[in-house]
C-alpha cells in the first residue's frame, strides 16, 4: 500500500513562491502517474497537474505558466513549484498517485492519496 505525505504548504504573499513536496512510502512511484489537485474553501477537489514516468506533464489553465511539476523516482519523491502565487491559489493542496499509467485529470482516476498540505496566499 503506497502511502503519499505531502509537505511545504504555508503562508506566503501573493506574487511569491512555495515548493511542495510528497514523499511515498511503501511503494515506488516509478511507473505511476502523479497528479497534484488543491481543495479551496467551499469548493470541490480541482484538478492542479499531472505527469506520467515519461515526463511528460499537464496542467490546469489556472496554474499553466506559473506552477511546475517535477518528479525524482530515485527519491520517491513529486515536487509542485509554485510561482506567482494568487490570492485564488490558496487550498489544500493534495498529491495523488495513479496506477493506470496514463495522464489524466480525473480523481477517480487516482488509487493513491496524501492526507494534504495547506497553502495560504495573503494580499
Amino acid at each position: 500500500q503506497v502511502q503519499l505525505v505531502e509537505s511545504g504548504g504555508g503562508l506566503v504573499q501573493a506574487g511569491g513562491s512555495l515548493r511542495l513536496a510528497c514523499v511515498a512510502s511503501g511503494g515506488t512511484l516509478s511507473g505511476m502517474v502523479m497528479g497534484w489537485f488543491r481543495t479551496a474553501p467551499g469548493k470541490e477537489r480541482e484538478f492542479v497537474t499531472t505527469t506520467d514516468s515519461g515526463g511528460f506533464t499537464y496542467y490546469s489553465n489556472s496554474v499553466r505558466g506559473r506552477f511546475t511539476i517535477s518528479r525524482d523516482n530515485a527519491k520517491n519523491t513529486v515536487y509542485l513549484q509554485m510561482n506567482n502565487l494568487k490570492l485564488e491559489d490558496t487550498a489544500a493542496y493534495y498529491c495523488a498517485a495513479s496506477r493506470e499509467g496514463i495522464l489524466t485529470t480525473k480523481r477517480r482516476d487516482y488509487d493513491y492519496w496524501g492526507q494534504g498540505t495547506q497553502v495560504t496566499v495573503s494580499s
